[in-house]
């Protein structure tokens, strides 16, 4: 009994939660209460599962927790004698000299309330899609993605059509005339394209470097100032930025807050793992469909393909990279299946990486599904953060077999860190220079570069080994 009362603290301590306002949490109760599923209670088939499956959850989960360690750095990590670097660099400048231009999402908001909180619901999934919202589809990057016939890793989408509809900025002339598209929260599309009208790059010779973008569980990409400010960070510096609408609570709209919502988990694993194992491949289509497009194609290098990932969009770059993504959390053996392996991606960076915690890893049990991967990996994690433990990432990253590098954020939790803004994406873009770009420059500034200066408190935990 005392172990099982440890283990709840530590559960309810390590819960993989999306924040949300008071009224979306509600709304998604209703939505629970509509269809017959109860937080409280549920049906009593559900209460029948929750009964059986409570004494085997709490094993297992011990038995994860176990195997996890209880946080610190895994000495293995670097390699032995390798001195720590020492120089502290001043920060790029957020956003770059570049201005920054988007694609069509153009949408039609009359039908809802002003409420942003109504718009965001058909972003992210939760009431409908962005889809239904477009007002011009036909000029709209939508991606189709049909899942595999594996119903491990689709669950009830196996076999089905789905739509991810994407958005596309660029380094874009000064003197772009489009205007900037005003949302419901109040952010704004900067110079969107209207109509078929192509896009207006800084340079019409030039072959643009691409970074694609996977936002966190639960969001969008225009969700959000964060976002805005990340895809503008990696556009003004001259990259094109590729971002689907991932839209994962039309497939599960799943929150591990507590107990009861992790043998809910359990209950609905398979249609979990198919959110999981559909994101990769909504971003390799959408790279598919911007390559391809004849407004894009001339204009893009498609030797030059990098990704950012926040949070569940970390775990999102590593399964693009060939990472086994777990499968069942009851199985201690080889727990995971790989999902797909994107080759034309070079390497990636993953803000508040979310590699598992340790009753419920990402990547199989002690992240064995990380064994094989060889993409070149820049992790930023908050040392506050206990919906993505950054022991975990260390624990994972340990296990790479390729260039790697891992910074701490002193005290940053889970989220975007406003006083943090120029470490982050000066070392993001550091990385992918080096590592995407091929910049001799930024590699040999990687190897010895320990911290940027000012903003909020970074430093290297695993240093970077790429020359």
């Amino acid at each position: 009994m005392i172990m099982s009362l440890k283990f709840l603290v530590k559960l309810k301590c390590y819960r993989h939660s999306v924040v949300m306002t008071a009224q979306k949490a509600k709304k998604r109760l209703n939505f629970k209460l509509t269809c017959g599923i109860n937080f409280e209670g549920g049906t009593v088939m559900k209460d029948f599962l929750r009964i059986l499956l409570l004494p085997v959850l709490l094993g297992i989960a011990l038995a994860f927790a176990g195997c996890s360690g209880g946080g610190g750095g895994d000495d293995s990590s670097n390699l032995p004698d390798t001195p720590a670097p020492t120089e502290v660099i001043q920060p790029l400048t957020i956003p770059g000299p570049y201005a920054v231009a988007c694609t069509n999402v153009a949408q039609d908001f009359s039908h809802i309330s002003d409420d942003e909180e109504e718009a965001k619901d058909f972003w992210e999934g939760t009431d409908g899609y962005v889809t239904a919202l477009l007002t011009d589809p036909n000029n709209t990057l939508i991606a189709r993605v049909t899942a595999p016939l594996d119903s491990d890793l689709y669950g009830s989408f196996a076999g089905e059509e789905v739509e991810f509809a994407v958005i596309a900025c660029y380094p874009t002339s000064a003197d772009n005339p489009h205007p900037d598209y005003m949302l419901p929260t109040g952010d704004v599309v900067p110079h969107m394209q209207t109509g078929s009208d192509p896009p207006i790059f800084a340079d019409a010779s030039a072959r643009y470097p691409v970074v694609v973008f996977s936002h966190g569980f639960g969001d969008s990409p225009i969700s959000s100032s964060a976002y805005f400010t990340a895809m503008s960070a990696f556009a003004s510096y001259g990259y094109v930025v590729v971002a689907p609408f991932h839209g994962d609570f039309r497939f599960s709209d799943l929150n591990i807050e507590n107990l009861s919502d992790v043998i809910e988990l359990v209950v609905n694993q398979e249609n979990f793992t198919a959110l999981q194992a559909l994101r990769p491949l909504a971003i390799s289509e959408a790279l598919t469909i911007v390559l391809q497009h004849p407004q894009w194609q001339n204009h893009l290098d498609a030797t030059q393909i990098g990704g950012f990932g926040a949070s569940m969009g970390s775990e999102t770059m590593m399964l693009l990279g060939g990472a086994g993504l777990t499968t069942s959390y009851f199985d201690l053996g080889k727990s995971w299946r790989q999902v797909t392996y994107d080759t034309r991606i070079k390497a990636a960076v993953g803000y508040v990486p979310y590699f598992g915690q340790p009753i419920l890893p990402a990547f199989g049990r002690n992240q064995e599904g990380l064994d094989d991967v060889n993409l070149p990996f820049l992790g930023i994690s908050g040392t506050a953060d206990t919906v993505a433990p950054i022991n975990m990432v260390e624990q994972g990253m340990s296990r790479l077999n390729g260039t790697r590098e891992l910074v701490a954020l002193s005290g940053v939790e889970h989220g975007f860190d406003i006083p943090s803004t120029n470490d982050i994406f000066t070392w993001a873009l550091m990385f992918l220079d080096a590592e995407v770009r091929g910049n001799v420059t930024a590699k040999t500034q990687l190897l010895t570069t320990a911290s940027v200066a000012g903003g909020g408190d970074d430093r290297v935990v695993i240093f970077y080994n790429g020359l």
